[in-house]
């Protein structure tokens, strides 16, 4: 007993209601936990190519195919509606 220590402390983000989250779900939490007693490693999850190659040519085609949709008024719109979103917030600390 307490030959193992697990930091699941959550700091709360100061500009924002909603606290951060942990990344790794309770049983991930268990599978490292039993892993680290018994001296093992878990498997690294590897993505698979196939996927990643599909998802890599819809995002180039779709990112031309939006662009050339639009017209330059609907660019302007967008654009300064992602700056506002961006830099328009002025309750931060």
């Amino acid at each position: 007993m307490g030959q193992f220590e697990f930091d699941v402390h959550v700091a709360p983000v100061p500009w924002c209601g909603m606290p951060k989250r942990s990344r790794t779900d309770i049983n991930s939490l268990a599978a490292s936990i039993v892993a680290q007693a018994t001296g093992t490693q878990l498997p690294k999850r590897r993505k698979n190519p196939h996927a990643v190659a599909l998802g890599r040519k819809g995002g180039l085609v779709g990112g031309v195919a939006r662009a050339k949709a639009l017209t330059p008024e609907d660019r302007a719109r967008i654009a300064k509606a992602a700056a506002l979103a961006r830099w328009g917030k002025k309750d931060r600390p």
